[in-house]
């Protein structure tokens, strides 16, 4: 039995031995007065480890702490052949072993030295701090941070109403200025509450940024709520940390894009020099028109920017990061799907600029619009009728269909310009000819040569198509031409004692006066009577 007892005291002795000889936490457990970690423990003491010591000397320092009487310079320590204890007026608060000095530069009574001035100024600290005289001291700072914000308020307020009453008079006196002469006020007077808007915000905006500013004050004023003037600080200063070492950050790149840029623009600039000396005549190319220049130079702009953008993109801030590679993906898919028939107009704006089928000027028809050439663009073409419509075309349009251009040769061959009259068989041809030609050649704006011509195109059951041919060289008049044309032929043919019969002549004239103005009958003209036949 004794040997027994014996096995067992020892087993006891080494599993104690084992329990003091536990590695500490990784970390430390700490103790935590009032969010401030005084101290930490690695190291078990007894049958307690390390995490359930801390609890234990932490609620004994919160009792101590609620003690009116408490002081703290009756906080004391003794030292032990084996351990090291501080107390307060007998009461053990805790102890420090040789185990807690072997993880740390100091013996165990110098670190058991170090625990007893932290707890004497922390704890002294926190009791100055809760005593009546300090927390009357911190309502009066903090009925004074109040004051002080509600002044800062008022003279917030007080400087905005005298900026906005000097606005008011400026804009009304400006207003004023406009009438006397003569201009419209009424836009103006629509942008003074617009201007009277964004002064309210920007007052707003300094109001709410003094009383956020003065939170963290109120806060720290107090040693409890100090932790939370930390974290407001933190919510402003946070942010602008960031946002001042990204920038520093991205000064190398920045320094990139502002050389790729800067090539990229000079080579632009060299291009549009290029073809600005082209599009004058200075530089000639052969088989390159000068009206080419300026539309490859906008060409050539887009593709030199839109590779810089691919060049630099990389170098932008945030481009590595998914919810920017996605917004940009999320926009291409969008511009993609909206923008066929645009790329579409512009694709073809691009095949008519090359193609040349007209020019800014020219007179030409599509489709049933004809007019003027006012703009071209890779979108659209605009076209002014003779009536001043303007009328936009989309270049998809115009390169799908035929373009009639009525200018673009009218200056070297002449545009031919021709109406059509039908005169009966009774009437010689050779005198039809000559009536024609002397009205086309009495026409201002037809060319006296060429010389106009006669075509006769059609020979009809009740009379002959007569078809007279007259070049010009202003087509932008073709409308008072023809109807200057008009006006001759019929002076002409009444001149001559001619009717015009459109668009059947009547063979059988019995009764009939002849169709042609009073002042142009031949004198002693008489009606015919009606032919009657008699069979016997």
């Amino acid at each position: 039995m004794p040997k027994i007892y014996s096995v067992l005291i020892l087993f006891l002795f080494a599993a104690f031995t084992l329990q003091a000889q536990k590695l500490p936490a990784k970390n430390g457990e700490p103790v935590i007065i009032n969010r401030d970690t005084l101290f930490k423990f690695y190291a078990p003491q007894g049958l307690f480890d390390p995490k359930e010591r801390a609890g234990i000397v932490t609620k004994r320092i919160e009792a101590l702490m609620s003690r009116i009487d408490f002081n703290p310079d009756s906080l004391t320590l003794k030292n032990d052949t084996s351990i090291s204890i501080i107390t307060y007026n007998g009461q053990m608060i805790m102890g420090v072993n040789n185990t807690d000095a072997s993880y740390s530069e100091l013996n165990r009574p110098q670190l058991a030295a170090s625990y007893l001035s932290v707890l004497k100024n922390k704890l002294g600290n926190v009791f100055e701090s809760n005593s009546p005289k300090q927390l009357i001291t911190n309502v009066l700072e903090a009925v004074a941070v109040i004051i002080l914000l509600i002044v800062l308020i008022w003279i917030v307020n007080k400087g905005f109403r005298w900026i906005k009453l000097k606005i008011i008079q400026g804009w009304e006196n400006r207003v004023k200025k406009l009438a006397e002469k003569g201009a419209p006020i009424a836009y103006a007077s629509r942008l003074l509450p617009f201007i009277s808007g964004l002064v309210n915000i920007a007052r707003l905006f300094i109001i709410l940024l003094l009383v956020y500013l003065a939170l963290p004050v109120l806060f720290y004023i107090f040693p409890s709520s100090q932790s939370i003037a930390t974290q407001l600080i933190g919510f402003v200063v946070d942010p602008l940390k960031s946002i001042l070492l990204a920038i520093v950050h991205f000064i190398p790149n920045l320094l990139t894009i502002t050389v790729i840029y800067l090539v990229t623009r000079y080579i632009v600039k060299l291009v549009k020099f290029i073809a600005t000396e082209i599009a004058n005549g200075a530089i000639t190319l052969k088989g390159f028109y000068p009206e080419w220049a300026i539309p490859t130079y906008n060409i050539v702009r887009v593709l030199m920017y839109a590779f810089m953008f691919v060049v630099i993109f990389p170098y932008l801030p945030g481009s590595q990061s998914k919810v920017f590679q996605g917004v940009t993906v999320f926009i291409g898919v969008l511009f993609s799907l909206g923008s066929s028939s645009a790329i579409s107009n512009m694709v073809s704006g691009i095949v008519l600029t090359y193609m040349r089928p007209f020019k800014i000027g020219d007179r030409i028809k599509v489709g049933e619009i004809m007019g003027d050439v006012i703009e071209k663009n890779l979108l659209v073409t605009r076209v002014r009728t003779i009536k001043n419509e303007d009328v936009t075309v989309p270049n998809a349009s115009i390169l799908s269909g035929a373009t009639v251009n009525y200018t673009s040769s009218s200056k070297t061959l002449g545009l031919i310009l021709n109406t059509s009259v039908t005169i009966g068989y009774d009437a010689p041809w050779e005198t039809i000819h000559n009536l024609l030609i002397s009205a086309a050649e009495a026409t201002d704006g037809i060319l006296a040569n060429p010389k106009p011509f006669v075509l006769q195109t059609a020979l009809n059951d009740f009379n002959v198509s007569y078809q007279i041919n007259a070049y010009t060289d202003q087509p932008g008049k073709m409308a008072v031409i023809y109807s200057r044309l008009y006006q001759n032929i019929q002076d002409k043919f009444n001149e001559a004692g001619m009717e015009i019969m459109s668009p059947h002549f009547t063979a059988i004239r019995d009764g009939s006066h002849i169709q042609i103005p009073e002042n142009y009958v031949a004198d002693g003209y008489k009606k015919p009577g009606y032919k009657i036949e008699r069979e016997e």
